[in-house]
């Protein structure tokens, strides 16, 4: 039996931000002293980082709104009053982080494409990016 506890799907939503449950799910965990190994290294970078930076935040400063926070709705509260953005910025980063790697990068999609490999997915035509690969190896997909 697997001891990874999932972290939501990068596709989940919170207040228009795409991504953003994913992350606070991952920051409780490593709180908690259960974030899976394979999720640490890219705690705050990748994805997460694309949120930050969209946001306008540094991880330090969201790791402490969480840790700070009992519920997803008061991080959504801090978010929705702290973090000013529209909603056609919050669908720009969802077009990017849903859609990453772009057809036009080969190093990332070559990436991806290692990925699948070591994952045993290869044959997966299904998974075009990383939010598919993600879903799929967490078993969503």
């Amino acid at each position: 039996m697997s001891d990874i506890i999932y972290p939501r799907s990068i596709r989940e939503t919170m207040g228009g931000w795409v991504h953003l449950p994913r992350y606070i799910d991952k920051i409780r965990l490593h709180l908690a002293g259960k974030l899976h190994a394979d999720y640490q290294g890219n705690l705050g970078v990748g994805h997460d980082g694309r949120w930050l930076k969209a946001a306008g935040l540094t991880h330090e400063q969201f790791l402490a709104v969480v840790k700070n926070t009992i519920t997803d709705g008061q991080v959504a509260d801090w978010v929705r009053e702290n973090v000013k953005r529209t909603d056609a910025q919050k669908r720009a980063l969802a077009d990017e982080i849903l859609n990453y790697p772009p057809a036009d990068d080969a190093a990332m999609q070559e990436r991806l494409l290692q990925r699948k490999e070591a994952a045993g997915m290869a044959n997966r035509d299904d998974i075009k990016t990383f939010a598919d690969f993600i879903d799929a190896d967490e078993k969503r997909k």
